[in-house]
């Protein structure tokens, strides 16, 4: 390398008129006009525009025609005004501009199969098979800047506050946590598998009773669960637990947390305390355990009014202990049928037996139900959803969880039909209060709706044996504009509560002692109470940067489907591979 670099392209300003520079990066675009050529350089830092005359060096201007976008290399020159006519004030550098006096070409490139700048409409798999090409975009590069200066940013105040950054093993003891585990085959204990870790959850309870109070981690972490749209196979978490704190304790402390990341990543204030909701409010005011309260548009009952209606549709559903739901879809009084049958064949898809629907016009009301009501129950039912002409009413009669989450689906729906959601909001809350279990009908057992380690409110310990499914627990959600960024809880500190606990979710005595028995040992030597906190890094970053996928703001991230299109992984290994490790494979039809 002849020519070392002493500046960034995009941080050069008026401040370097007339200093001679050097300047490496790659040619975002070049413009001959005629004896000069004007070449855009770009690095991680922004563009320049580098002019090279043939009057002043032939030779270089010779090099600059054969230069194509992409290719690598560094210039020197002395750094000029540009002329008021050709100031771009779309640049960071726009006023100024690099008179090559040296050309050192590093390599050149291919065509690139898309075009190296930001807001490119290219199908995803192509970006993610040339992922390195797809980083050098601006946009990407400032998705990744904001990542780093997140977790430099987190780092800085957990220290601050006293808290020591441990790692936990990646290779583990494969435990039944919830989602398929990740396994490793041991080459040196045949048939023995090793775990890549759901999450860090039983260590840093182990730290806690090694007496470190105060822990943290920005750990990876990996689920070997059903595919989804926005779900990554391994993902990143803010790992944190906390020694002798109450829920109130640790809430406060991840209002400082998230505050202190705003400020320092975004310039942003938030104001704290945040708005703290039970689970149940959260349901039956927003039909979702995260809600998006950004804007209006909640759900009401009207049960006990349909339940004196002739609509045996309602009052079947009521019979059965179910509910009756509305929601008013202000100014949608304009649907066609068309659209409200629509609307009904979502609402199907999403569970539910179909919806009804009222529109509210000057002159009354307009809808197929109205013979089964009473003027009165019309328009009482007007009143309780603050009904105006012009409205919509929207009603669904399910059991209680169904019809609130399929209001609640049709709630967002609608709210981005109608763009309803400020952009420009950031609102936190909290969600507490949740069901400790629920109950899998198709397993036929009861499941931990967050983990088994969660403790239930000290209160409802009592009602666990004949009432486990009315039990809540000492966990905590952490939502932004819709969506869980962090979720922990308290954890169970007592042997006989751990036991009794897994019991009612069906881990019989033998199973958790192969499977947890060094966790229980544990709690004969002096169990601290303690409780902790994980924050989706991938989910936090996504909302911070304003993109729609979790995939823009991890480097190498794996597609839908769980592969990486860039190495081609997972992939076979070799016969010789599998036999060192002990292990074959079958394949379906074999």
């Amino acid at each position: 390398m002849r020519l070392k670099r002493t500046h960034y392209c995009g941080l050069l300003t008026k401040k370097n008129i007339n200093e001679k520079v050097v300047l490496a990066g790659w040619v975002q675009g070049k413009r001959d006009h005629g004896g000069l050529i004007f070449l855009d350089l770009r690095d991680r830092y922004g563009i320049v525009q580098v002019v090279f005359d043939f009057q002043k060096n032939a030779s270089f201007f010779n090099q600059a025609e054969k230069l194509r976008p992409e290719y690598v290399l560094a210039v020197k020159g002395e750094v000029k005004h540009r002329s008021p006519d050709t100031v771009n004030p779309n640049l960071a550098t726009g006023e100024v501009e690099i008179y090559a006096e040296d050309l050192e070409v590093f390599n050149s490139s291919l065509t690139p199969p898309f075009y190296i700048e930001d807001g490119i409409d290219t199908d995803e798999n192509l970006r993610l098979k040339y992922r390195f090409l797809d980083l050098r975009r601006f946009e990407m590069q400032r998705s990744l800047e904001i990542r780093h200066k997140v977790m430099m940013s987190a780092r800085e105040y957990l220290d601050d506050h006293g808290f020591w950054e441990i790692e936990t093993p990646m290779l583990t003891l494969s435990t039944p946590e919830g989602a398929r585990d990740f396994l490793v085959p041991s080459r040196t204990s045949p048939g023995s598998f090793f775990a890549l870790p759901q999450s860090p959850q039983l260590f840093k309870q182990l730290l806690m009773v090694s007496g470190m109070d105060r822990y943290f981690q920005i750990t990876r972490c990996f689920r070997d669960e059903d595919l989804r749209a926005d779900r990554q196979p391994e993902f990143t978490q803010v790992d944190i637990e906390m020694s002798f704190c109450t829920s109130r304790d640790i809430m406060k402390e991840m209002e400082g947390l998230v505050s202190h990341i705003f400020k320092q990543v975004l310039h942003k204030e938030l104001n704290t305390p945040l708005e703290v909701i039970t689970y149940k409010e959260a349901m039956e005011r927003f039909g979702s355990d995260k809600p998006d309260t950004r804007f209006a548009m909640e759900i009401v009952d009207i049960s006990e009014i349909a339940g004196q209606s002739e609509f045996k549709v309602f009052k079947g559903v009521l019979e059965k202990g179910g509910v009756v739901k509305g929601l008013n879809a202000r100014r949608c009084g304009h649907f066609s049928r068309k659209e409200l049958d629509d609307l009904t064949l979502q609402v199907q898809l999403w569970g539910t037996g179909g919806l009804a629907w009222i529109i509210l016009t000057e002159d009354g009301f307009k809808t197929p139900i109205a013979k089964f009501f009473t003027p009165s129950q019309l328009a009482e039912i007007k009143a309780k959803l603050q009904g105006e002409p012009g409205d919509l009413l929207l009603f669904v009669a399910d059991q209680w969880e169904t019809a609130l989450k399929v209001l609640g689906q049709l709630r967002i729906s609608l709210a981005g039909r109608l763009e309803l959601i400020p952009g420009d909001k950031d609102h936190f809350l909290w969600v507490v209060d949740f069901p400790l279990l629920s109950y899998d009908r198709e397993e036929k057992r009861h499941v931990a709706n967050h983990h088994p380690f969660t403790a239930p409110l000290e209160e409802e310990i009592s009602m666990l044996d004949q009432e486990p499914l009315t039990v809540r627990s000492q966990a905590y959600d952490l939502v932004y504009n819709g969506v869980e960024v962090a979720g922990g809880s308290i954890r169970i500190h007592k042997r006989d509560l751990q036991e009794k606990i897994f019991n009612l979710l069906g881990i019989n005595a033998g199973e958790a002692e192969e499977k947890f028995g060094f966790f229980l040992k544990a709690f004969e030597y002096g169990v601290p109470p303690h409780g902790g906190i994980a924050f989706g890094l991938d989910r936090l970053i996504m909302l911070m940067a304003g993109k729609k996928s979790i995939r823009d703001v991890i480097p190498f991230p794996k597609t839908a489907g769980g592969t990486c299109l860039l190495t081609g992984a997972p992939a076979p290994v070799s016969p010789e591979q599998l036999k060192e490790l002990h292990i074959s494979t079958i394949f379906k039809g074999q």
